[in-house]
């Protein structure tokens, strides 16, 4: 299947997962029409990746060159208007050069 096909059905799913509540939202204030981002445990996993990409020094149009992306979907990532598929996100972090681990916790 084509990159734009998986895409679509992989934004209509976490659509789904969104208005089935599986997804949680918040609302974002003192934007001009209704907005909703991210949880805040999403959202402390992009200030990571945030911080992490600026030690770097990669520049999120070198981030999406290296993805494949345009720079302004990785811009809509960290300013939380977009949760990213785990297969964006596992890319972002990959281009990097780290990985994602499920650990385990205390």
């Amino acid at each position: 299947m084509s990159k734009f096909f998986d895409e679509t059905m992989q934004g209509l799913l976490e659509a789904v997962s969104i208005e089935k509540g599986e997804i949680p939202l918040k609302e974002k204030k003192n934007m001009p029409a209704q907005t909703f981002v991210v949880s805040e445990d999403e959202g402390e996993l992009i200030d990571e990746f945030i911080k992490l990409r600026k030690s770097l020094d990669i520049s999120q149009k070198e981030l999406a060159e290296l993805i494949g992306s345009k720079q302004q979907a990785i811009s809509r990532v960290e300013k939380k208007e977009h949760c990213p598929s785990l297969k964006l996100f596992c890319s972002m972090v990959r281009a990097l050069g780290y990985d994602l681990k499920i650990v385990k916790r205390n």
